[in-house]
């Protein structure tokens, strides 16, 4: 199970931070933004990219978009966001589960600069019903410290 896999990954690296599992869905941004009480940009949004046969995560606030041209310029190549059963493959977490935490193998992951406005931040924990809350350090600090430019921010 997904979740269980969050919760190992976090209890071997991260015991302080804990998985939040709510009765109320998490699955979209607007969804975890209501049930957690914060505007949906601190919703870290984990997407799965390939760009020129490499495929990674980039970790994003809710409300971003990814930008054609700056992330062209960030990975070296135009990405593609990868299907649902690519998602599972590479990270064994469902669409609306998907973090940067329990992965299956190692992974390169991305933190696009946007979610640096915020100090507390609350991706995914691996399930539709489940979210973790850590500062933007913290993350940056679980997932590689990779920092990209590549996402547009609403207007």
């Amino acid at each position: 199970m997904s979740l269980d896999t969050v919760r190992a990954d976090l209890a071997a690296r991260a015991p302080d931070l804990s998985v939040i599992v709510t009765s109320d869905s998490t699955a979209t941004v607007q969804l975890a933004a209501q049930v957690h009480g914060v505007e949906p940009g601190q919703i870290a949004k984990t997407l799965c990219i390939r760009v020129n046969g490499d495929e990674f995560l980039l970790v994003t606030r809710g409300d971003a978009r990814l930008d054609n041209q700056k992330s062209k310029a960030a990975f070296g190549g135009r990405p593609r966001m990868l299907g649902a059963e690519d998602v599972l493959r590479l990270t064994s977490h469902q669409v609306g589960g998907v973090c940067p935490f329990g992965l299956p193998a190692p992974l390169k992951i991305y933190l696009d600069t946007s979610l640096r406005i915020y100090d507390l931040v609350i991706p995914a924990a691996g399930d539709t019903h489940s979210s973790v809350k850590l500062s933007v350090e913290r993350l940056a600090e679980l997932c590689g410290g990779k920092w990209v430019d590549a996402c547009q921010l609403p207007d």
